[in-house]
């Protein structure tokens, strides 16, 4: 194989692997052409309450997989505004099924632009890698379970950035799937938790706020968790510096 034929190849390969992130752009380009972005709100669950409940009490086991379908679907292309959805569920199936939903479709939907992101840029920005980035990247891989458990307990940092992150630092899949699925669960709880009460709210004429759900008392509780997890990674530091 010459020269010439071999970067043909490779510029090929290169492309190819680029194919799923490109798949995913298109699918978010469409959604918010469509402009179905306006409909994740508390208003069009409230408009459509009564339709909404009969079809799931209806279709119970389609409804519970069909939106799993469609969380998994909004995570891995990074809607905006996707967690009204996590509302939805728990209005639509209750606490303990909306939360379980919630945690099994994100992990699937954040694991797949995890996936996307590392075939496609894996082979671009490794042999650019500077003495830092590569620096960050050993650092971050000693303990990567644990730091990304910290950024997914924390509810400051948007769920698409930590999704994509890993990738660009090496992270291994089974680290990320774990520490995704196991950091979620609390705030996919309480997202659960809020839109079972959904109910008595709109009967009351009351308006939803999401904002009501993250309250300082829960990111401060959210917080304490994390900083949990960075703890073994603090006790191995104490203990390599002692010897």
């Amino acid at each position: 194989m010459s020269g010439r034929d071999a970067t043909k190849e490779g510029r090929a390969r290169s492309a190819t692997r680029l194919l799923p992130l490109l798949a995913l752009l298109v699918g978010l380009g469409l959604f918010l052409a469509l402009g179905l972005q306006d409909q994740l709100n508390c208003a069009a669950l409230r408009d459509n309450r009564a339709w909404l409940g009969d079809w799931v009490a209806s279709h119970r086991l389609l409804a519970i997989l069909g939106f799993m379908a469609l969380y998994a679907a909004a995570v891995a292309l990074s809607v905006p505004g996707a967690a009204i959805l996590s509302v939805a569920a728990g209005f639509l199936f209750g606490t303990p099924t909306a939360a379980a939903m919630v945690v099994t479709a994100a992990t699937a939907g954040a694991t797949v632009l995890f996936l996307a992101a590392r075939t496609a840029f894996r082979d671009l920005l490794q042999p650019r890698v500077g003495p830092w980035l590569a620096k960050l990247q050993r650092g971050f891989a000693e303990n990567e379970l644990n730091y990304l458990l910290f950024l997914r307990l924390v509810p400051l940092f948007p769920f698409f950035i930590v999704n994509l992150v890993p990738a660009f630092l090496g992270v291994r899949l089974r680290n990320f799937v774990v520490a995704t699925f196991l950091g979620i669960i609390p705030g996919s709880f309480m997202f659960a938790y809020f839109g079972a009460s959904l109910g008595s709210l709109f009967d009351a004429g009351r308006d939803c706020s999401l904002d009501s759900v993250l309250t300082p008392q829960i990111i401060l509780a959210l917080v304490g968790l994390a900083v949990l997890a960075l703890v073994p990674v603090a006790y191995k530091r104490f203990w390599a510096r002692r010897r």
